[in-house]
Parts: structure tokens; sequence; C-alpha cells
């Protein structure tokens, strides 16, 4: 990969499917994360209903990219302080990144989708940025600030 790109991968097992994750990033001198593309393969037994299937997905890749990428909440006198979309940042259509969903075609019983999309992301988001900085992350949001020393 080209300088401060990075390609992370995630793998689960999980509801009698499977499933990987292909993530492909830029980080900027700034720090900040541009997710380019992001590929899913899916083996999740017959699938019923591929549309379905897909939209579960690319669904669950919003959620975790938004808890991936801003999921910070912040509280006061024991309440979070974050109210709505206004104080709390999900990720923006102009930031989505190119999303394929690939199921793979089976005869086997079908299994479960369900957040298996979610639980890819900061996995293989975190390896991507492995992968573009040499810096290891534990947890997110990983800040610009912490990417701009990577």
């Amino acid at each position: 990969m080209p300088a401060r790109r990075g390609r992370g991968i995630a793998l689960v097992d999980s509801w009698g499917s499977y499933a990987a994750l292909v993530t492909d990033i830029t980080v900027g001198r700034d720090g900040s994360i541009k997710v380019d593309r992001m590929v899913c393969a899916v083996d999740c037994g017959l699938a019923v209903n591929p549309d379905g299937v897909e939209a579960q997905i690319e669904s669950g890749i919003v959620y975790g990219l938004s808890a991936a990428l801003y999921g910070t909440l912040t509280f006061e006198g024991g309440r979070v302080v974050q109210s709505n979309y206004h104080d709390y940042q999900p990720l923006r259509m102009h930031e989505m990144p190119i999303v394929e969903v690939h199921i793979l075609k089976s005869t086997l019983p079908p299994g479960g989708v369900g957040e298996m999309g979610t639980a890819l992301v900061c996995p293989s988001l975190m390896n991507a940025v492995y992968s573009a900085t040499g810096k290891r992350f534990r947890s997110y949001p990983v800040s610009a600030d912490q990417l701009k020393t990577a």
C-alpha cells in the first residue's frame, strides 16, 4: 500500500454464519481517517432474502463506523450530555465509503446475520490503521491527535 494508506481485515463466526470484512483507509497528515472502501464476504447458508442480508450488513457497517470514528459520550452530574444527533455525531453521508457485500451461494441451512456487520468494523478499521501507521490502537475512537504523530 502507498504511504499513509492501510488495509485491515476482521473475521466473525456467529449465529451459524461466517463473515470477513476488508477495510481500506487513508490517514491524512492532520490525523484524519478517510475510510475509502469496505468489502464484506458473508457465508450465512441459504440466503432466504439476499437483499435483507445485504441491507443488514451495510447498516451494521454504518453503525459500527459511527461508533469507531465518533463514539464518545460525556457525562455531567451522572447523566449523558449528548441528547440527540445535534451533539452526538453519526457518520455523515459524505463520509460513507464504498461498500460491497458478497453473499456466498449455499444450500446449507440459513444462519443469522444480526450484528455481524457492526462486529467486524472496529477490528478491521484498527488493523487498517496499524497497516497505515505502524501504531496499534486498542480503543476507539482514535483521535486525529493520536494519528498526527503516527
